[in-house]
């Protein structure tokens, strides 16, 4: 399925599972529907099973979320409690859609806990209380992390699925009861090499031969290269490698902390979930890697390889040099976790951290031009493949050890994956034989449904029946008109008029009038700094 396709689909408000192989683009099409749904004043839930899931996506776990916490199990009495909280009925009771990303590391158990949840505080035994789900992820990455400590305690609500120990989501009474509509998206936006794509296609479908064992032998290498990432099962290496690769770079080192703000049990997760360290060391020389994505002027992205090549004399911040010879000064960026646009708390750091090593744990998700990997001590499913398609090319793996497990798939996901790529099939074809107005006044339905605005492609154009309003017509030209202002944007906008960029200027960037830019400096408390600078220019222009 395209990802085109399922966009539609997703915009129909049907619950849906959206899957896919590394670099289908899975991130790109649920950017595209949030982007959607915010262009029509619908508000997301963002959630993921995990805190550094949950950091990739500007979201929150889905633990928070819903209130379940760490619980293992949710009898009556637990439930009303949470029900009871004034935040998690806020959060809950005024969502329309929920997102959860990386579904594949849920537990049967919690995504059932999550349902009871949403049904106990929307007061409807629909699915979910009747929200639309999005589930998202590839269950031949890792899976949920369970012990036998996790297991629900006796007389839990949740304990066990079809007399066996829940495991993974599609097991969970809640996913058969929302019976999402499965988009399988086949188009492949991260490996560039046909062998290569065949070849982890192979492990994924269980076929591995010893043709394909002939292929990785040509890419055994006993040491990484200069320069490229190293990708390891364990923490123990990742560090040891790390340390011991800065210690070796003579001159002084630079200290980064993280700074943070909110309540500690927030603040904390978010810290879990970051991939820069709390105490960042640098050198000139080190080698680095970006760890979140420059959202506003996309000069890098999550993953991007660089080296420290200099700190800056008055802000001390590094600068460095990406593997595309581009040079940039690593300014602080934040994570932060929001309900409803709200920032309930906040952590600040250079978005770097020391790429030598990562354990392949921390590379799921990432796209990585070259990387060097010892397999050798793989243990679990999946480990090593998503190990080896982090890279884009054959070209770019270096591979130092390789075990069995390594090769091995979950064999319950291989069988479910057949099923999941067929019913894809089936969905794709259904919606297929609809027509563009049937699509049309199927999205509008759903905009109606979530009490969103309803907007037009062209200026006069009706939908629904509805003309459009003077908002939606401004909007055409200055899309965030009448939106809220956030920490980022003011953060973005005083940058701007710091390098005394025109306002005109600032107000393409942001979307919105040169008067709404006039507006925000003065509440910034900026206005006259503007005109006293303009006064200058002017000045200095008429002399010469």
């Amino acid at each position: 399925m395209r990802q085109s396709d399922a966009l539609s689909i997703l915009q129909t408000g049907a619950n849906v599972f959206l899957t896919g192989e590394p670099g289908s683009g899975k991130t790109h099409t649920v950017n595209a529907y949030v982007k959607w749904l915010r262009e029509h004043a619908i508000e997301p839930s963002i959630c993921a099973s995990t805190g550094i899931a949950a950091t990739h996506i500007g979201g929150q776990t889905l633990h928070s979320w819903s209130g379940i916490g760490i619980r293992r199990d949710l009898d009556a009495y637990e439930l009303d409690r949470i029900a009871q909280s004034k935040n998690v009925a806020a959060r809950v009771g005024s969502a329309r859609v929920l997102i959860i990303d990386e579904v594949s590391m849920l537990s049967s158990n919690v995504l059932s806990m999550v349902d009871a949840v949403c049904r106990e505080v929307r007061r409807s035994q629909e699915p979910f209380g009747d929200l639309q789900v999005i589930l998202v992820g590839d269950f031949f990455q890792l899976p949920p992390v369970v012990s036998s400590d996790d297991a629900p305690l006796k007389g839990g609500m949740f304990q066990k699925v079809g007399g066996k120990q829940a495991s993974f989501a599609f097991d969970s009474p809640a996913w058969g009861a929302m019976n999402p509509v499965v988009c399988y998206l086949s188009e492949q936006h991260r490996q560039e090499d046909v062998v290569f794509l065949e070849f982890l296609t192979a492990v994924r479908r269980g076929t591995v031969v010893e043709s394909h064992k002939v292929l990785l032998r040509t890419r055994y290498s006993p040491t990484p290269k200069a320069g490229i990432t190293q990708l390891y099962a364990h923490n123990a290496n990742v560090n040891a490698i790390n340390d011991s690769e800065l210690a070796k770079i003579e001159g002084d080192m630079q200290i980064f902390a993280m700074t943070s703000q909110g309540p500690a049990k927030l603040v904390e997760r978010l810290k879990q979930g970051c991939l820069s360290p709390e105490t960042l060391s640098l050198k000139v020389d080190a080698r680095a890697m970006f760890t979140k994505n420059d959202v506003a002027m996309l000069r890098y992205a999550n993953g991007t390889l660089c080296t420290v090549v200099g700190f800056e004399k008055e802000t001390g911040y590094p600068i460095v040099k990406t593997n595309a010879g581009r040079i940039i000064t690593a300014e602080p960026d934040e994570w932060r976790q929001e309900d409803g646009g709200r920032v309930l708390a906040r952590i600040e750091q250079i978005p770097l951290r020391l790429a030598w090593a990562m354990t392949v744990h921390k590379s799921q998700g990432m796209s990585l031009d070259a990387a060097h990997m010892d397999l050798s001590q793989t243990f679990e499913y999946g480990q090593g493949y998503v190990a080896l398609s982090r890279v884009r090319s054959l070209a770019g793996l270096s591979l130092a050890g390789l075990n069995a497990r390594a090769l091995e798939v979950h064999p319950e996901i291989r069988t479910k994956d057949i099923a999941f790529r067929v019913a894809s099939d089936k969905a794709r074809e259904t919606f297929a034989r609809l027509s563009t107005h049937e699509l049309e006044a199927m999205h509008c339905n759903f905009i109606r449904a979530c009490g969103g605005k309803e907007q037009a492609q062209k200026e006069g154009e009706k939908i629904g029946g509805k003309a459009l309003s003077r908002l939606d017509k401004t909007r055409e030209k200055y899309p965030n008109v009448g939106r809220p202002w956030n920490d980022a944007d003011d953060a973005l906008l005083k940058k701007m008029f710091a390098e005394d960029k025109p306002q005109k200027d600032m107000a393409k960037h942001f979307g919105r009038k040169p008067s709404a830019i006039h507006a925000r400096l003065g509440l910034l408390g900026l206005v006259e700094d503007y005109w006293v600078n303009r006064r200058k220019r002017e000045r200095s222009s008429s002399e010469k």
